[in-house]
């Protein structure tokens, strides 16, 4: 059944559809790269067409979304590859607006190597997205990122840095830094920048491969204008974690930043479409 879904899917692929009601049609847009299927009910399907209509309300224009509608924190094989269907049907239903990124456990190498051969290689998922259930600097994630590499597809840590401790399995921003630096040529995203977003930003600071997720708070003063005084404009990237925090809260971290306008336009679309413009080019999708 799973590789029918990825097949299914990879099987419809098309263009990205022109849609004058888009932001992108005026030269601006907004890509937003973390969002779930939680929180609400109903089948896949009707999940991300009620989400859709709270990105319209916004200008939101296009999504990634990972996981499915209930949370693993240590999934089996078996579990990982049914969320990973969960969020292949609400990807074709999407018709070219929401791509989803493959969740995986390192705990399961093999079995993870051959779901991301399923649903990114032979399937429409564009990146590789990583919980709790292994910290990330861990050996046993080496393989996973060098198929990412190979994939061209970008790999997204949850990390977080806990005044109570952190889970057992839960990464770091340092974590993900020592993991980047072993794979230069890999491309990453720190997801959430750690929680504590003043160390997390340090953290991950020397490490070039390594980007900013901003989700996962309230809007915070300072926050994006100092990952971008810290990181750079280019590696710092526009995501809600919807539907876990509102789409308006989180965008407006960085629609009321005290930041240029080039700035805010790398932030919220320029820099995810740059960052998956090389695996969109290899599966001929069309940016």
């Amino acid at each position: 059944a799973g590789a029918s879904a990825a097949a299914a899917v990879a099987t419809n692929l098309q263009p990205l559809r022109a849609n004058p009601s888009l932001s992108e049609s005026n030269g601006e847009f907004i890509w937003d790269m973390h969002g779930h299927l939680v929180n609400m009910t109903g089948t896949p399907q009707q999940r991300i067409e009620r989400i859709l209509k709270y990105a319209d309300r916004v200008g939101i224009d296009r999504l990634i979304v990972f996981m499915g509608m209930t949370f693993s924190q240590d999934p089996s094989p078996e579990r990982f590859r049914q969320e990973n269907d969960e969020v292949l049907r609400a990807v074709e239903h999407s018709r070219g607006r929401v791509f989803g990124f493959v969740y995986l456990n390192p705990k399961h190498v093999e079995e993870s190597l051959n779901e991301m051969d399923r649903c990114v290689r032979d399937g429409p998922m564009v990146g590789v997205k990583l919980w709790v259930a292994a910290r990330c600097h861990q050996a046993n994630l080496d393989p996973i990122v060098r198929r990412a590499v190979q994939l061209k597809a970008p790999v997204l840590q949850h990390v977080w840095i806990k005044t109570t401790g952190n889970l057992p399995g839960e990464s770091t921003p340092s974590d993900l830094a020592e993991l980047a630096a072993r794979h230069p040529d890999a491309s990453f995203i720190a997801a959430h920048v750690g929680g504590n977003w003043e160390l997390g930003i340090r953290a991950i600071r020397a490490t070039k491969n390594v980007s900013a997720d901003i989700s996962g708070s309230d809007p915070t003063a300072g926050m994006v204008e100092m990952a971008v005084r810290e990181l750079g404009p280019e590696r710092v990237v526009f995501t809600s974690d919807y539907p876990i925090r509102s789409f308006a809260s989180q965008l407006a971290k960085v629609q009321s930043a005290d930041l240029p306008q080039r700035s805010r336009r790398l932030i919220l679309g320029e820099n995810a479409r740059r960052m998956l413009r090389p695996i969109f080019e290899a599966k001929g999708m069309k940016l």
